[in-house]
């Protein structure tokens, strides 16, 4: 019934229109019939115009409709076809002529300058960091002249001061002790200063810079390089600090090890002794040690 009422409609229609053409003006009013047709059409086209638009709802399904018309949003210049994501509140509100303007990132010419991982561009945050602080290791005996008790008055201060008079004054001994050095132009750097070196890390002992040696032998039982004291100040600054009047300790006679004489009773003497352990070690810091802090 579809079919046969529609194709009935477009039949008529189209009879009508080619009886028009084909019929002759037998009474002669062919301009007349010809400008009522002309006025009929205007009035239609006005009548159409009149009538209110009506308005389209919005489909998001049905946006490929407004690339077609492009004409009906080009006035406002309007994406349709646009999305805000990931933009910014001043790229929205200057347009899109301020995105155009934008320059484009240029591409890495080769995989050497992509950006590297999180992971491998920095650390974990948990990541420990090794230390840069020098150690000292002295004698643990109280037979030395340097102990910890009187360490950081010799090294700090430039002053002698025996074990037994610190004892007197109420000194504590310490597991370890930090020594601030002063350097010029009122820099301070520290040193760590032990008598038990079985406790180091592996990691530490690469931090080991000065040893002061007693004399016996049995003072490097444990050490690294097979307890070896010729293997050992092949690798760590040795020294020995001693009284000037007394003779030299036999193994330490034979042993690379810098001198170090205090006189018994002439202490305006210290300074200048002492004074020179700070520059024997500098020099062996330069050549050996510089990744430390010193």
């Amino acid at each position: 019934n579809f079919a046969k009422n529609v194709f009935g409609i477009l039949t008529s229609i189209k009879a009508r229109e080619e009886g028009y053409k084909q019929q002759p003006d037998t009474h002669g009013n062919a301009d007349q019939k010809g400008q009522q047709q002309q006025q009929q059409q205007q009035q239609q086209q006005q009548q159409q115009q009149q009538k209110p638009q009506q308005l389209t709802a919005y489909n998001r399904y049905d946006q490929e409709r407004f690339t077609k018309s492009k004409e009906a949003t080009e006035g406002f210049k309007i994406d349709t076809m646009g999305t805000y994501h990931g933009m910014t509140l001043k790229s929205v509100t200057e347009g899109v002529t301020a995105r155009k303007a934008a320059p484009e990132p240029q591409q890495m010419p080769n995989a050497q300058q992509q950006a590297k991982p999180v992971s491998i561009a920095r650390p974990p945050a948990n990541a420990k960091r090794g230390s840069r602080t020098p150690i000292f290791v002295i004698p643990a005996a109280t037979t030395s002249l340097v102990t910890m008790y009187n360490v950081k008055d010799m090294l700090q201060d430039f002053k002698f001061m025996s074990t037994e008079d610190k004892k007197k004054q109420g000194a504590k001994r310490d597991n370890e002790v930090l020594i601030q050095r002063r350097k010029d132009g009122g820099l301070t750097v520290p040193y760590r200063v032990i008598d038990n070196p079985l406790k180091l890390s592996p990691d530490d002992w690469d931090r080991v810079v000065a040893v002061f040696v007693q004399g016996p032998a049995w003072q490097f039982k444990g050490w690294p390089w097979n307890g070896n004291p010729v293997e050992i100040f092949d690798r760590i600054k040795a020294f020995h600090i001693k009284w000037d009047e007394l003779p030299l300790d036999a193994n330490v006679a034979k042993w690379s090890v810098h001198i170090l004489q205090l006189s018994k009773t002439k202490r305006h003497l210290d300074r200048a002794s002492l004074i020179k352990f700070w520059e024997y070690l500098d020099k062996y810091m330069i050549k050996y040690k510089p990744h430390l802090r010193w």
